[in-house]
């Protein structure tokens, strides 16, 4: 292998392990249907691909929309949040594991937000039931 391929396969391996960081505000909380909706459309897209490919696709479209308005009716919808990120855009991002309230900094990296590590390292340093070891 020359060298050149060596820097050629370098960069690129630097440049996908790089994320997008930013430090972001929620600003509000909303439902999000896509998993009801994915697994509708799956489901409208079998069911009418019975009817060839113009069935597949109309098949999906309205299992798409029975999915979401049934999750919605089951009330089992995931969180997602708005953030306003640094660039002063507004971006709704999925939360299935986690809850924030109005006004956290979180970092959003891809369509998750998570804390941010400052407040990550205030909540160990205000640790104050601690146990010693034994």
């Amino acid at each position: 292998m020359n060298m050149q391929a060596f820097g050629i396969l370098t960069l690129t391996f630097s440049l996908l392990a790089l994320s997008n960081v930013q430090a972001d505000e929620i600003i509000g909380e909303t439902e999000d249907r896509t998993a009801g909706q994915s697994a509708g459309g799956m489901t409208g897209m079998m069911v009418g691909a019975i009817g060839g490919p113009i069935g597949a696709l109309i098949g999906a479209g309205v299992g798409a929309l029975v999915g979401s308005s049934g999750q919605e009716a089951a009330n089992s919808g995931e969180h997602a949040h708005q953030v306003h990120t640094e660039s002063g855009t507004v971006k709704t991002v999925r939360s299935p594991n986690r809850r924030f309230a109005a006004g956290d900094q979180v970092e959003t990296r891809g369509n998750r937000p998570y804390p941010t590590s400052a407040g990550k390292s205030a909540a160990l340093a205000d640790n104050g039931d601690t146990r010693t070891l034994r």
